[in-house]
C-alpha cells in the first residue's frame, strides 16, 4: 500500500556532507509524521530527526545543529541534509512514515564516515 525508497548514502570523509532522500508512494493520505532513524553496528536503532505534516521538527541531541530535515509535499519526499559528519554517524539510515493506521519503513541506505 505504501512504499518508501531511500537514496543518497555513501562514503565520505569526516567533516563532509551528504543529503539523503526518501520518496513515498502509494496511499499516504493519513501520514502525520516522517523521520529518519539509524542503526550502527552492535547498536539499537535510534531516531535521528522527524518532521510532522505541519512542519514541526525534532532532532536528536547528537545531530542538532549539523543535520536538517525537510520535506517537499508536492513530491512526497523527505530529505536529511547531513553536514560536519563524524565517524560516529556511520550507520544504516532508515526512512519511517507514521500516521493513522500507518507505520512503514524503507529498506535503508548505508552512510559511512571514515578517513
Amino acid at each position: 500500500q505504501v512504499q518508501l525508497v531511500e537514496s543518497g548514502g555513501g562514503l565520505v570523509q569526516p567533516g563532509g556532507s551528504l543529503r539523503l532522500s526518501c520518496a513515498a508512494s502509494g496511499n499516504i493520505v493519513s501520514s502525520r509524521l516522517m523521520g529518519w532513524y539509524r542503526q550502527a553496528p552492535g547498536k539499537q536503532r535510534e531516531p535521528v530527526a522527524t518532521i510532522t505534516s505541519g512542519g514541526s521538527t525534532y532532532y536528536a541531541d547528537s545531530v542538532l545543529g549539523r543535520f536538517t530535515i525537510s520535506g517537499d509535499n508536492a513530491k512526497n519526499t523527505v530529505y536529511l541534509q547531513m553536514n560536519s559528519l563524524k565517524p560516529e554517524d556511520t550507520a544504516v539510515y532508515y526512512c519511517n512514515m507514521r500516521g493513522t493506521g500507518l507505520n512503514y519503513w524503507g529498506q535503508g541506505t548505508q552512510v559511512s564516515v571514515s578517513s
